[in-house]
């Protein structure tokens, strides 16, 4: 059977190959992702929550970021998802599906930009901002400039061009802090030697504006070297394909709207519904989040992961072995992300120190949050079939759904529990999406997902969670602790290289 043996062979090789390439992407879409959003974390949350005196800042600041989220999906109306779509496949033509996706966001962006400044007082009062209608302008100017570059961004990974993304990514946060670091740092240190006249631009009671300046600023900057990607663009018009980019992209934008509402609307609503003093609310929210930034690892795979993997599964769906594909991409995924789950549990008692001192309180949401993006890393695997099958109404359904739970869920038991009901309802939401997804996806598009196998890693991880919990009554100090759960670690490591050694070995060829 010599003939059979080249054909599996060869089948065998290019599984490795496009695994190879998935890997490769990974880690540099990762350190464009990662890299950035360390730097962010550290600035943002570390050095923020040591920075801000009082906890109430850090909550405006979430929650407005939670906004401007929110609005980017508004503004992109799910056009990058489509731009994929319609840029790849049998009948892929990227130049028409760049220029239509592109206008679309343009004028979309200058519609919602002159729309906000217009009525900036009414948004201000709404938010309960009333004396920062300022922050309505400058987020109003900063989601649209993130809006405009986000096709050009996709266009890199289409092209296969991740290190000028990447490029661009990092420069955009190291601008980023080098302006906060500037305001938050140099220029208070130059008014203390000597430089009055800096107080002519500077005012060191607004702490918080200059953050949200500096971010401005630096999007600004990003646009001006996206030029000659935006320059690409073509004018001419064609309604047609552009209501098909449209139709299915809107479905996309009401599961990103979802999406972001499970994942960033907690602060919102703790601010509104959890007591009746709304500066002691965003206090709370503060702490909450900056607990939550602590769950940045787990999400950061995750988000790494998904950059990579998105144009990945679309440029696989032709291929004869694509389901396998999936289906090993999902295993991947479940044991790496078991890895930098337990990870950052047995690691928490130092990582909690990036955090203020004022901020530290609510850190036993980790594991709730941390399982919680576990779940939805395993739903973008499992659901995958519906951008593929052109099924974005189901898709959209299911993470409507979780919002529905979200929603419920926090206004709820947030006056009855406090904050702690913010990660449970997360980690309900995406337990439903992913079970969701994974049920009504084999009827559609049937994936052989070695479930067995994804409950092991992340079974066994928390196995190794509970013992780290119970040895804990037993250990005291620091240093043992750490002992302790370093050789629990070590221990997880060894024993799932032992047990999955050789389809590791297979898929991705460690050695």
């Amino acid at each position: 059977m010599p003939f059979i043996s080249v054909v599996f062979d060869q089948i065998k090789i290019d599984i490795m190959s496009v695994f190879k390439k998935l890997a490769g992407e990974t880690v540099i879409y990762g350190i464009s992702n990662i890299l950035p959003r360390i730097l962010h974390y550290v600035i943002f949350t570390f050095y923020l929550t040591y920075k801000f005196s009082e906890q109430s800042d850090y909550g405006i600041y979430l929650d407005l970021y939670a906004y401007a989220a929110m609005l980017l999906i508004v503004y992109r109306l799910g056009m990058e998802t489509s731009f994929f779509r319609f840029a790849t496949g049998e009948k892929a033509n990227l130049e028409k599906s760049y220029s239509a996706s592109s206008q679309t966001i343009l004028i979309t962006s200058v519609f919602f930009t002159i729309l906000f400044i217009i009525f900036a007082p009414q948004v201000a009062d709404m938010l309960r901002y009333p004396d920062k209608v300022e922050y309505v302008y400058w987020f109003a100017v900063i989601i649209a400039l993130d809006a405009i570059s986000a096709i050009p961004f996709a266009r890199f990974r289409i092209e296969r061009r991740p290190v000028r993304f990447a490029s661009l990514k990092v420069f955009n946060t190291l601008f980023t802090i080098v302006l906060v670091v500037f305001f938050l740092d140099v220029c208070p240190y130059l008014i203390d030697h000597g430089w009055q006249d800096v107080l002519q631009f500077y005012d060191p009671a607004k702490k918080l504006d200059y953050v949200f300046m500096s971010n401005l600023i630096a999007s600004a900057a990003v646009i001006i070297l996206l030029i000659p990607q935006i320059l690409k663009i073509k004018m001419a018009f064609d309604w047609s394909f552009l209501k098909k980019m449209i139709l299915y992209g809107l479905p996309m934008a009401l599961v990103g709207a979802a999406g972001v509402f499970n994942q960033s609307f907690s602060i919102p609503i703790i601010k509104y519904i959890l007591g009746d003093n709304i500066t002691e609310n965003l206090a709370a929210a503060g702490v909450y989040g900056a607990a939550a930034k602590l769950a940045l690892i787990m999400n950061l795979f995750t988000v790494a992961y998904t950059y990579a993997a998105e144009p990945f599964f679309f440029t696989s769906s032709t291929r004869s072995d694509s389901r396998e594909l999936y289906a090993s991409s999902a295993r991947l995924f479940a044991m790496f992300g078991s890895v930098f789950f337990l990870f950052i549990l047995l690691y928490q008692d130092i990582i909690v120190f990036v955090l203020g001192p004022n901020f530290r309180s609510e850190t036993h949401v980790l594991p709730i949050l941390l399982m919680s993006y576990i779940f939805l890393g395993l739903y973008y695997n499992v659901a995958i079939w519906y951008k593929i099958k052109d099924k974005t109404n189901i898709g959209a359904l299911i993470s409507i759904g979780g919002a529905i739970i979200t929603i419920a869920i926090n206004f709820i038991f947030i006056p009855i529990a406090g904050v702690v009901t913010a990660a449970w309802a997360s980690f309900v939401c995406y337990a439903f999406m992913m079970t969701a997804g994974y049920l009504i996806g084999q009827k559609y598009f049937p994936v052989p997902y070695n479930l067995l196998k994804i409950g092991y890693y992340v079974g066994f991880a928390l196995i190794i969670y509970g013992t780290n919990l119970y040895l804990r009554r037993f250990t005291d100090g620091l240093p043992i602790i750490l002992s302790v759960n370093s050789a629990l670690f070590l221990m997880y490591l060894f024993l799932i290289y032992i047990t999955e050694k050789k389809w590791l070995i297979s898929v991705i060829r460690l050695k």
